[in-house]
């Protein structure tokens, strides 16, 4: 095994011009050189391949072509992929500091074979790219809500490459959920890791986390992804997050997304929590 184990970052984009520059420079100014930058474009029409064109020297491997989703695109990614140990981006995303993978490489170097799975924490970020809150716990105190919930910081986490080669590539039939089921195949029985102390990328404030109707849709795909492996009832912390994604949907429908927004926050504050919802 190397003592500095190869990383490789892939990062998939389509139509993503605000933040990709961003996201790709985060990767290739890092200071650890054994890594590689690997980008797979869904056929963006905004300029997005202006900038991989600039960037294309510099990239171990990109194209542009239409694709189905999320899924498909890291599938691509993975065909390409080198490096003994994987991350995976969206173009909204960007690793946390130029040292990051510095940090991270002697933790990948000490955890394999015994774990394939390394995860540290995922800084929330605002449109002034202020940090909103951290997120990612200790593996000791998740381990068992994850087979009820999604409770790893995916965009924080790096997977060895052995675990692609033996339980496969994404589900494809997955919109939301792939990484969780994925996941699912190695952590029922298996191991994770949590870097603590590291903060492994920032994620821009948005998206499926911040939408009632598409958290419904991704708890559903949780429990899809749980049925496929043998766990046939629902569990407490799946119910809960169920019913809060019904309320949620409720109050969005009723009191519109900005009140909705503050009542959320409200209920956050109550729980001692930071704002989310009201975020720039």
């Amino acid at each position: 095994m190397s003592a500095a184990p190869s990383i490789s970052i892939i990062v998939s984009v389509r139509n993503a011009v605000a933040t990709l520059e961003q996201c790709l420079e985060s990767v290739l100014g890092q200071t650890y050189g054994a890594r590689e930058l690997i980008v797979i474009d869904g056929g963006s029409t905004d300029g997005s391949q202006d900038i991989l064109q600039r960037c294309s020297s510099r990239i171990a491997y990109w194209v542009s072509e239409p694709d189905r989703g999320i899924y498909p695109a890291w599938n691509k990614g993975l065909a390409q992929a080198k490096g003994d140990w994987i991350c995976f981006l969206g173009a909204d995303d960007y690793l946390w500091e130029p040292r990051t993978l510095e940090c991270i490489a002697p933790i990948l170097a000490e955890a394999y074979p015994s774990t394939r799975v390394v995860y540290g924490q995922v800084a929330l970020v605002n449109s002034e790219s202020q940090r909103v809150l951290l997120m990612g716990r200790p593996w000791d105190e998740i381990r068992s809500l994850f087979p009820q919930i999604m409770c790893l910081p995916h965009t924080a986490l790096m997977h060895h490459r052995s675990l692609f080669e033996q339980h496969g590539q994404f589900d494809e039939s997955f919109r939301i959920c792939g990484d969780y089921e994925m996941l699912l195949r190695e952590l029922i029985a298996g191991e994770a890791l949590f870097a603590k102390d590291t903060v492994v990328a920032a994620m821009g404030h948005g998206g499926v986390s911040s939408n009632p109707t598409k958290s419904l849709e991704m708890v559903l795909e949780l429990r899809r992804a749980q049925r496929m492996h043998g766990l046939r009832r629902p569990r407490r912390a799946w119910v809960a997050a169920w019913l809060r994604a019904h309320i949620k949907v409720c109050l969005w429908r009723l009191l519109g997304p900005r009140v909705a927004s503050r009542v959320f926050d409200r209920l956050r504050s109550m729980q001692g929590k930071e704002a989310y919802w009201t975020q720039p």
